[in-house]
């Protein structure tokens, strides 16, 4: 089995500055993985890598078969489902909730002259339906809360029936209400048979849905850890990470973390 992404020895530099270092990473097609780090780790650089957006200094890129340097990215994106923030803001705030999702077919922002027939309708409508959003087929993307945006993205990013899916950030701007209805819609997602290897990028524990397989850990850059989730994920890993002696719980199949007091370490 391919791997569909593998990365090795990528490094990422922007001037004097090195986002990424000497990163080796395998995402295998029936994985759920979770980034992790603090600000600055270089989550975002990761990928912008992996999703053929961004082309590394050092190292060689391999995504869903093919090297990234000898490959039309504009042929390898469109399989490929992206949801982030600088992907939001290009959104027209007027832009029809259904032409948002259907217009991913072709891999653009904005309808303009594209076709479209009866079945890539039928296809957005029933994701935005899975996705717990339906009833706003008609609305234009300004209007919507922000935990809607972030569902109506999702449903955009597995309109093209993508073969890897990348979740930067999601639930960063919701709150509480709005992040554990996406997580349990994550974890649905993770869940399914014919969902694609998915990668999600996060700063907290307590958004790693159930049903995620592995973990990968950044600061400054570095690799700290990656692999299986219930090895990676551990108050050793997670402090290194933040830099910070952190206390890690697990109940229910969700983390939960939280700084260690002067108490506890006595």
């Amino acid at each position: 089995m391919t791997p569909v992404l593998e990365l090795t020895g990528v490094t990422v530099r922007r001037g004097q500055a090195t986002l990424l270092n000497g990163i080796d990473w395998t995402v295998e097609e029936d994985e759920r993985w979770v980034i992790l780090g603090p600000n600055g780790a270089g989550k975002t650089t990761l990928l912008q890598v992996a999703s053929a957006q961004a082309h590394p200094t050092a190292g060689v890129v391999k995504i869903l078969g093919e090297t990234l340097g000898t490959v039309d990215v504009f042929e390898l994106r469109p399989r490929i489902g992206l949801t982030s923030a600088a992907l939001a803001e290009r959104i027209p705030r007027h832009e029809r909730v259904q032409d948002l999702v259907v217009s991913a077919s072709y891999g653009v922002v904005g309808r303009w002259r594209e076709s479209y027939d009866g079945t890539d309708h039928e296809r957005a409508q029933q994701l935005l339906i899975e996705l717990g959003v339906g009833k706003l087929l008609e609305r234009s993307f300004g209007t919507l809360s922000e935990g809607e945006r972030k569902r109506v993205q999702i449903a955009r990013a597995l309109m093209s029936d993508p073969e890897l899916l990348l979740l930067d950030e999601p639930a960063a701007g919701l709150d509480l209400g709005g992040r554990e209805d996406l997580v349990s819609t994550l974890s649905v997602l993770a869940g399914h048979p014919e969902a694609p290897a998915t990668v999600l990028v996060s700063h907290h524990v307590e958004e790693i849905p159930p049903g995620f397989t592995h973990a990968l850990m950044l600061r400054r850059g570095e690799l700290i850890a990656s692999g299986p989730i219930e090895e990676v994920v551990s108050t050793a890993t997670l402090s290194a990470t933040f830099g910070m002696p952190l206390v890690l719980s697990f109940d229910e199949g969700r983390w939960a973390a939280r700084r260690r007091t002067r108490r506890q370490t006595v």
